[in-house]
């Protein structure tokens, strides 16, 4: 086997050459473009305050391994793709990771596995085993102050959706729950997102409707935004299952405008009968879908589940399409003056579906590994998935800002941009970063480092 190495592998020829490998090329990293997420992290000083929403309780003259240069290992890893902590028993000797964690002496290895696990099993109350824990509260509040700071100026409108997901469970972790609709074990977490910001990422059991908790969490984001932005208009957006008496009557009282899809019925339908006939014989005209808006004032009635204490505006899309009805219907505060019928929908509700997008997006910095035993410690890892997201978002507004990545999704812009074979050569002065030189989207780095710098 030494013999081996020593020669090299032989792969065959290409052409006239024979092809020979070794493992003799020094120190080289696949993720030499990572510095960009270090540039960003600089720009929204995201970091060193995540750290600051840690109690680290363990004695800091024996302490090695800091909570910020851990949090920086976890988020950097997994913005990289680096989903799992066991990924980290090789990465810890990465100089790469090493620079990004900014560690002086790049010789030493950072936290291995265990260490990192430490870190997330946090109880909320320092052990001797468990000497690190988090405040739920202040993460939740550097998440809005995040979105805030993201703003040159205060907006005159911002739109907030709220939406939920499954999160699949393949253990006995705490608060697993089967659900029926999604035919499998999992968690349903929140998530409001204001466009490509991420406001709130908050772990819930499956056992619970999918506006459980939602008032709080809104009321706890409007508020912390309203004392920046006192004067703001807000819109809560979301479909049918947020379509709930108590929320819409906190946002009418608070002065937030709300727009929710309304889960269709028998009586609904009947109001729009002569709509959706309407529809009907257009479509037979054209053989195209066919669409028909109208508005009406709709009180759902009290029933043992709930209803409505009041009527409220409804919009109506009677659509005819392939020779079948598609009725939908939404509910809103916004009046017939500010938003007409088919605006409203069209161009108001529809554009939720971009929230769907940003999950996706979540889930590409495995929000889903939700592995822990524990509901804390699996929020935590919510956490560390919004942090990342928020960490490579921060790169795609300031530093793609022109640029034909503006509008790229987290995993291209991982593949593109942070994917770069580099050789890594440390001196006494300087670490030398010799990245390959037949990268093909050279120019778009440069312009996005000059982004960064500014």
């Amino acid at each position: 086997m030494t013999e081996c190495i020593q020669s090299g592998f032989g792969f065959g020829v290409s052409g006239s050459r024979e092809i020979v490998a070794r493992f003799d090329g020094g120190t080289i990293s696949s993720d030499g473009g990572a510095f960009l997420l270090r540039q960003t992290d600089r720009r929204l000083n995201l970091l060193p305050r995540l750290a600051e929403c840690f109690l680290d309780g363990r004695k800091q003259i024996r302490v090695e391994h800091s909570v910020a240069e851990m949090l920086s290992q976890r988020i950097y890893g997994l913005a990289l793709g680096y989903e799992d902590i066991n990924d980290h028993e090789q990465l810890r000797t990465d100089p790469v990771f090493g620079i990004l964690a900014g560690r002086d002496e790049l010789e030493k290895p950072l936290a291995g596995k265990s260490t990192l696990n430490r870190m997330e099993l946090g109880a909320g109350v320092t052990d001797r085993y468990k000497k690190i824990t988090f405040w739920k509260s202040a993460v939740d509040e550097l998440m809005v102050k995040l979105f805030v700071e993201s703003y040159e100026k205060a907006p005159a409108e911002i739109v907030l959706d709220v939406d939920t997901t499954d999160l699949p469970l393949h253990g006995k972790q705490e608060g697993r729950f089967f659900h029926g609709y999604y035919g499998n074990y999992c968690y349903l977490p929140l998530y409001v997102f204001c466009g490509d910001h991420v406001l709130c990422a908050r772990l819930r059991e499956a056992s619970h409707d999918a506006a459980f908790g939602c008032r709080e969490e809104i009321e706890r984001i409007v508020a912390q935004i309203r004392t920046v932005w006192p004067e703001v208009k807000i819109i809560l957006r979301g479909d049918s299952g947020f379509c709930r008496n108590d929320l819409m009557n906190w946002c009418e009282d608070n002065k937030v405008d709300f727009l929710f899809g309304l889960a269709k019925n028998k009586r609904l339908v009947r109001i729009i009968g002569a709509d959706l006939h309407a529809a009907m014989e257009l479509w037979k005209q054209t053989a195209k879908p066919a669409r028909i808006f109208s508005e009406f004032r709709y009180g759902a009635k009290k029933t043992k589940k709930g209803g409505w204490d009041r009527e409220r505006r409804v919009v109506a899309k009677a659509e005819h399409i392939d020779g079948k009805q598609n009725p939908r219907f939404v509910v809103t505060s916004l009046t017939g003056e500010e938003c007409a019928a088919q605006e409203l929908y069209e161009q108001r509700y529809c554009e939720r579906g971009n929230m769907e997008n940003r999950i996706k997006e979540q889930f590409c910095l495995f929000a889903d590994r939700v592995s822990a035993e524990t509901m804390r410690a699996n929020q935590m890892r919510l956490y560390l998935s919004a942090m990342a997201y928020i960490l490579v978002s921060g790169l795609r507004r300031v530093g793609l800002k022109g640029t034909e990545l503006a509008q790229a999704q987290v995993s291209t812009i991982r593949t593109k941009l942070l994917k770069i074979g580099a050789q890594i050569r440390v001196t006494v002065r300087k670490v030398w970063v010799s990245m390959a030189s037949s990268y093909p989207w050279q120019g778009l780095y440069q312009q996005v480092w000059s982004n960064l710098r500014c």
